[in-house]
Parts: C-alpha cells; structure tokens; sequence
C-alpha cells in the first residue's frame, strides 16, 4: 500500500509528464532516487530527454568543460544546470521550453567524511535560475535517508519548473540547513525594455552580476546565435587582455526594432554555465563606455570603420570626435578583430584612419591568435555590435 507521500509523489510525476517542457537532469553524489521517481510513472519519455550521472571527476569535469575549483558547491550546482539546459537545447528543437536540473551532493558513504553532508540543486529555464542548498545533520539519517531528502528537494525544483503547484515535505531534523535563491532574469529583463534598469548581468552560475563588478572586456552583439566565431574572438580578446570576456547582448539596436522578452531570454540561455552576460539598453558605445568604464570592447574590423565614419553621427566630424572623447574619458577602447576585406587585403586596427588624439583608442588583435576570412555578414561573427558610437 503507497504511503501518502509517495501518492503526492506519483502525482507529481503524473502532473509533469502531462505538461509540456523537456528536462535534462544531471545528478553527482545523490538524487538518483528522483529519477526512479520521474522513470518508474508512465510518459517519462515526453518528459526526460536525458539524464546524466557523472560520478568520475573525469565525467564531471567533461561534462561541465572544465575542473570546477570545488565539485559539491552552490556554484558548480549553478554551472552543471546551465550546461544541462544548454545540452537540452541542442537536442531538442520542438516549440516546448527545456530545462536543466544539476544536483552536487556529497552525503554518507561506507567511510567517515570531515566535511559536511551536503547537497547543492540548481534548475535554470529560460526566465529564471533557482538555486537550493541542504545541508544535512552528520548522524540523523543513513544514506538512505539522506538520499531521499535530496532527491525530495530535486522533485520541489522539477515542480517549480513546470509551474506545478505541489510542493513535497521536507522532513528536517534539528541541525539541518536550507536556503533557496531565485534569479528572475524575465523581470531583469522587463526592467531593461520598459527603461526603468540600463543593464543586468547574469553570471555563468546563475547569479546576478554585481553592478559594483564592473567588467573588464565586454563583446556585444546580437548573438542569434552565439556560434565558433564568437567564442574565438573571446578566447582571443582572453589571451591578449588577461581577463575574461563578458558578452553583452543589446536588447536594443540603433536603427532596428527592440528585442522581445522571449528573444533575449532564449538568447542569453546560450551562455549558461559558460560565459557571463550582460543584457543593456546601450545602443551606443558611448553610452556602454559609461555603464561599463575601464572595459576594452571587443570589436570586428567592420564595426571599428563604422565608429569612425562621420556619416553615423548625422554627417558631423566633430560629433564623431566628441563620441570618441567621451569613450576615452571613461577609460575605454577597442581591441579589433581584422579581416580580408573583397580584395584580398588583409585589414586590421593599424589600417583605420583614426582622427588625433584617438589613435591609441584601437588596438590589434594579431591574425596568429585570431582570424577569420569569412565575411561578418556571412557568418555574423565580426559585426560584433550594431553599435556604432
């Protein structure tokens, strides 16, 4: 006979498959109780398009693309489910959203741990990123028990993400922990478009960018989609400047129609787990060199020229010199990407024609650490920004 609370659970399960959404679950060191829960109903199959298991650290590392500094931490939990749900995007193309559930735990095993026992679950969807964290009193429970807590926490983040109201009980004991944190990137986002926010940031992990944390080297484009040519371009901009890139996606273009909510959501879901972003109103790179003062912006040669033509700053030479006055008082420049132009002439920074006193605005990346011969409108590569001052 079920117990009342694994007839919630089934419920649950039930509920689930019979919404739309596609999950990808990763789980390291606990959990797996809640992929029997999600396997054991019937119609798994229109919910669970994958589910990993990285127990190796060779697994794991694989998996998230790099060696976190701590594997059981809230903010490896934040980058295993942004990889998941960017893996979920690449394997499912149908019109329902996905999502990305990531549990790192560590709870008792057959030897004694000095640590804490401890779990860490983030789920990342397109509007938002949840991130819980259980720590769990050494001595109160065997694995069993513990595992089952963690795997109860997973099912209140599956539940979440399918805007489910079903939330299963927690049996606590006296010295457990429990935290749970949201990062609302669909209302960062309508704050940006109504223009009561300039920008929001949004960490590879899932967290809000401090505005305090002003960064270092920004690429900004429209990113639809982020492809090679970026991220080589950042990896290059990376090993010239020694600091990460932070991509910035302009939710609003000179000259063309304003990105949608469900645009930029979808858009900045492809660098989760990966890269941090930024979403701005900034249509001029005027106005990013005072949200952002002290950063190089990464730039392709064909936005570099454009910068410099009098004919984007209504014909006037001296509001173009004005424009870039102000980009270099707020300590800013421009790290350019060079090309083959139609003739075959290889063009770089050194090749602008860069009114005094500006010319060490614009710097080189040297073609041996990056280039790429494809045009910008082919590939939508090294137009980086429709930014043009």
């Amino acid at each position: 006979m079920p117990t009342i609370q694994e007839e919630v659970i089934r419920e649950l399960v039930e509920r689930v498959h019979d919404s739309p959404g596609r999950l990808l679950l990763v789980t390291a060191g606990a959990g797996t109780r809640a992929l029997a829960w999600i396997l054991g109903v019937a119609g798994a199959s229109r919910t669970l398009l994958e589910a990993l298991i990285p127990y190796d650290e060779s697994s794991f590392d694989d998996f998230l693309g790099r060696k976190p500094n701590k594997y059981v931490t809230a903010r490896t939990a934040g980058f295993l489910a942004g990889r998941a749900v960017v893996r979920a995007r690449h394997l499912f193309r149908g019109d329902e959203p996905v999502f990305g559930l990531a549990c790192s735990a560590t709870i008792v095993t057959d030897r004694p741990k000095r640590g804490q026992h401890r779990a860490h679950i983030a789920l990342w969807t397109a509007g938002e990123v949840n991130r819980y964290s259980l720590y769990l009193r050494k001595g109160k429970r065997d694995r069993r028990g513990e595992e089952e807590m963690v795997s109860l926490v997973i099912m209140n983040a599956l539940a979440t993400a399918y805007q489910l109201n079903i939330e299963l009980p927690l049996p606590f004991v006296d010295g457990d922990r429990f935290s749970h944190v949201c990062s609302d990137i669909t209302g960062e986002t309508e704050k940006v478009l109504n223009g009561s926010q300039e920008f929001f940031g949004l960490q590879a992990e899932g967290r809000f960018v401090s505005k305090r944390n002003a960064p270092k080297v920004v690429l900004s484009g429209a990113f639809n989609p982020l492809h090679e040519g970026h991220e080589g371009l950042a990896a290059a901009a990376t090993q010239i400047l020694g600091h990460e890139v932070t991509f910035e996606l302009a939710a609003i273009n000179a000259g063309k129609p304003a990105l949608t909510i469900d645009q930029i959501k979808e858009r900045t879901l492809q660098f989760a787990g990966k890269n941090n972003v930024l979403v701005s109103n900034a249509s001029l790179f005027t106005d990013k060199a005072r949200l952002y003062p002290g950063a190089t912006f990464v730039v392709g040669i064909d936005t570099a020229q454009r910068i410099l033509q009098p004919r984007y700053y209504d014909d006037n030479h001296d509001n173009m010199l004005a424009a870039l006055a102000d980009i270099k008082e707020n300590g800013c420049g421009f790290l350019v990407a060079g090309r083959i132009d139609e003739h075959g002439h290889y063009q770089r920074a050194s090749d602008l024609v860069v009114p005094d006193p500006h010319g060490d605005l614009f710097s080189t990346i040297p073609g041996d650490v990056f280039r790429i011969d494809i045009s910008s409108t082919s590939l939508r590569a090294l137009d980086t920004s429709s930014s043009t001052g």
